[in-house]
């Protein structure tokens, strides 16, 4: 499986942080979670902008979703799980 356009885990979770840590930074609120669900959600939102892109055609299949769409999807995916808290 290629996350980030690589294979290498060390750069996945890395790459993960950054983009969990980002996306953190620019969601108004707060979230409060560790190192790990940060790094959980940057790798997770790279997963949910890929799977977002390759349905509207903007990536083809194996095409790892880029820095700024990984962001916006951690983003995404932190509101989601914001209004799913707020609504117990």
């Amino acid at each position: 499986m290629e996350l980030f356009g690589s294979s290498n885990w060390l750069y996945i979770i890395f790459i993960g942080l950054i983009v969990g840590l980002l996306a953190r930074l620019l969601k108004p609120g707060r979230d409060r979670m560790g190192i790990i669900l940060t790094i959980v959600l940057g790798i997770a939102g790279a997963l949910f902008a890929g799977w977002i892109g390759r349905l509207l055609g903007w990536y083809a299949d194996g095409q790892a979703a880029g820095f700024i769409a990984s962001t916006l999807g951690a983003i995404v995916l932190l509101v989601i799980v914001g209004a799913l808290r707020k609504r117990r």
